[in-house]
């Protein structure tokens, strides 16, 4: 993302300014942009322009989505760079170019060896796919369910795969880390909340987040990801140290634009008519 790129964005958005009826129809109807500030709305209005003027969007043959189905998407993966600067957020990008929406889930047949040399074959179904140097591909039916404070959200998960790869172009849970966060006490952070997870399932149990974060280390943080933004709540009662280690990388607290909207919401509730 260089001068140039930068130039042309500028340009392009002299002539294309934000519609900005159409960002405030998705940023009052979407539950995980409630609790942002005016400014920081407005912030995050311009970046997820900037998402739609950078990466190029394929949808299924036949589907036509409107401005506000498109913001609804890039304010997602906005959201997530929000507190870090113009170049920073450019950044977490990497290198995605493209998001191809598909009608379905994927299905794969997967050959894996485990551990001990034995070779497992099985058929995998997803609602996202990415890889290093490749698009990021989503389900069209699980995208149309994002926004809600569920826990759920294949656009943060599959970005969030993006972010992992920043490290080392591996899918293996620890991204390239800002200087105030030391790796291993990122590594050991997670480690932590990993193995508490596997050690619930072995008990049979049933675990505090999705149990497909515990299929693998680099699942488990694009899990964790998803929480983070869309039931914070639910992340930081399990594991508040891990949860306080995701408000210090992303620079951003989602408890608290909760508890905020929360708090709002209680006060017009009870204000007389």
């Amino acid at each position: 993302m260089g001068w140039w790129q930068e130039q042309k964005w500028q340009r392009w958005k002299t002539h294309h300014p934000l519609p900005e009826a159409a960002w405030h129809s998705v940023h009052t109807r979407l539950p995980m942009l409630a609790g942002l500030s005016g400014p920081m709305l407005a912030r995050l209005g311009e970046r997820s322009w900037r998402v739609l003027f950078e990466l190029r969007l394929s949808l299924p043959a036949g589907v036509e989505w409107s401005i506000e189905a498109h913001l609804e998407m890039a304010s997602q993966i906005a959201l997530m760079s929000l507190g870090w600067s113009d170049r920073q957020a450019l950044a977490a990008l990497g290198d995605t170019r493209e998001i191809i929406v598909v009608p379905g889930a994927f299905h794969r047949h997967v050959q894996e060896m485990d551990d001990f040399g034995v070779m497992h074959e099985f058929d995998d179904e997803r609602a996202g796919e990415t890889s290093w140097g490749g698009p990021v591909a989503l389900s069209l039916e699980e995208v149309e369910c994002c926004g809600q404070r569920d826990g759920f959200n294949v656009i943060i998960h599959e970005f969030a795969h993006k972010l992992d790869m920043t490290g080392n172009m591996a899918f293996d849970g620890q991204p390239a880390l800002p200087a105030h966060i030391d790796a291993r006490e990122w590594y050991d952070t997670f480690m932590r909340a990993w193995q508490a997870m596997q050690d619930t399932l072995a008990r049979g149990e049933i675990p505090p987040i999705d149990e497909y974060a515990a299929t693998h280390p680099s699942e488990f943080l694009a899990v964790c990801c998803e929480y983070f933004f869309s039931a914070p709540e639910q992340l930081e009662a399990v594991w508040p140290d891990l949860y306080a280690l995701l408000v210090r990388y992303f620079n951003q607290d989602p408890l608290k634009r909760l508890k905020e909207s929360l708090r709002k919401h209680e006060q017009a509730s009870i204000r007389p008519p």
